[in-house]
Formats: structure tokens, C-alpha cells, sequence
């Protein structure tokens, strides 16, 4: 039996979101939601889509984990070369999603992206289990191969070339910072009368805002 897709509908009854609710830092709100869908037992909570943009102006989209946030914003690694790399670095700006189903929650966050010193993509990837290190030398990610048996023979001279000793990070991988100037917090709601809440980044100080769904 097929499915009418219009005609799926899920009503939003969990919780409501005001801005006397929220944290006046952003960041610190972050964290509280992402430490709720943790406890929550939500799985890879640490999952974001990200969303760039190539020199044409056309976007595209891929999930990629968050392995760091702090004041200075949200980190994840990747292959520089790769197509999220090279969008990133011709056109720095960058959009993030999270998305909780189970805690009906969704954070979107936009921002201008640089790049992690050498020294924090070091850390990082000393940090990475061996078969993931590999695996960033293995991958000339984004470029057509002919087959899987290319990465399995590149991997199996890798590890022969590596064996007992440590594997370096490739300068073609490393961090990439997004820089928000805007968060935006989604509490699904009955009615799709949803509440959102968005921090703006104006001057030297958030603007915290309800905004209409």
C-alpha cells in the first residue's frame, strides 16, 4: 500500500519555548538542549546538516558531526579538497542544522567559517582512532574512483607503510570553525503555531528575539 506524503502529520504537544526561558547566551543554550537530547538517549546527537554554497551561488547539503563548540563557535573535520572543503574555503559562510525529533527541538545556526589553527587539527587528529587516520589518508574524498577496490588497496599499503608507527595528519585535512551570528531555537507546538527564538548577533551583544513560525 503507498503512502500519501502529504499526508503524514505528527502534532507537537512536548514542550513550549519563551524567551524568559532561555539562557542570554546562546552558546550556554546550545549546550543545555544538546546535554537534553544526550540524557534523552537521542542518537548521534552530535549530528548537523550542513548547508554551503559553491561560487555560483548554488548550495548544497551533508550531515557531518560537531566534535567541539565553545565561545569562539562550532568545529567540525573534514578533507579540505573535498567539495564541503573547497565551497568552504571559496565562499566562508556556512549553515547548520540539529535536529531532535524525539524532544521535537530543532537549532539552526548561521555564521561566517575560518578555519582551525594547525595545532587544534593536530590535537584532533591524534585523538581519532587508527583506522579513521587512515581512512583520511586513504580518501582523495569527492573524486570519482572506479571502484570500493581502490580504497581497500590504497588502505592495505597504507597500513603496511604505517605499521608501528604513528600516522601523520595529511595537510589537506583539518577543522573548520563556523562563527555564528545567529542561533535560532525551535520548540515544535500544537497547530503548527511552533515557537522560535533567535539570537542575533548585533554590535557586541546578542539580541534575543521571538520570531513568528
Amino acid at each position: 500500500m503507498s503512502i500519501e506524503i502529504a499526508d503524514l502529520r505528527k502534532e507537537y504537544t512536548m514542550h513550549g519555548l519563551d524567551s524568559a526561558d532561555v539562557l542570554p547566551d546562546p552558546i550556554a543554550q546550545f549546550r543545555q538542549w544538546f546535554d537534553a537530547a544526550v540524557q534523552a538517549g537521542i542518537p548521534e546527537p552530535n549530528a548537523m546538516h550542513l548547508s554551503t554554497v559553491d561560487q555560483n551561488g548554488r548550495p548544497s547539503g551533508r550531515i557531518v558531526l560537531i566534535k567541539d563548540v565553545d565561545e569562539r563557535g562550532f568545529v567540525f573535520y573534514t578533507n579540505y579538497e573535498s567539495q564541503k572543503g573547497q565551497e568552504l574555503i571559496s565562499q566562508p559562510v556556512a549553515a547548520l542544522t540539529f535536529f531532535y525529533p524525539q524532544l521535537e527541538r530543532q537549532i539552526r545556526i548561521e555564521g561566517v567559517v575560518e578555519k582551525t589553527s594547525n595545532y587544534e587539527s593536530d590535537t584532533y587528529f591524534s585523538s581519532r582512532p587508527r583506522g579513521s587516520q587512515i581512512g583520511a589518508l586513504v580518501s582523495h574524498q569527492s573524486t570519482v574512483i572506479a571502484d570500493r577496490a581502490v580504497l581497500e588497496n590504497r588502505q592495505r599499503d597504507l597500513e603496511e607503510q604505517f605499521a608501528n608507527k604513528p600516522v601523520p595528519r595529511p595537510p589537506h585535512w583539518g577543522g573548520f570553525r563556523i562563527i555564528p551570528h545567529q542561533i535560532e531555537f525551535w520548540q515544535g507546538r500544537p497547530s503548527r503555531l511552533h515557537d522560535r527564538i533567535r539570537y542575533r548577533w548585533e554590535g557586541d551583544s546578542w539580541i534575543i528575539e521571538r520570531v513568528s513560525p
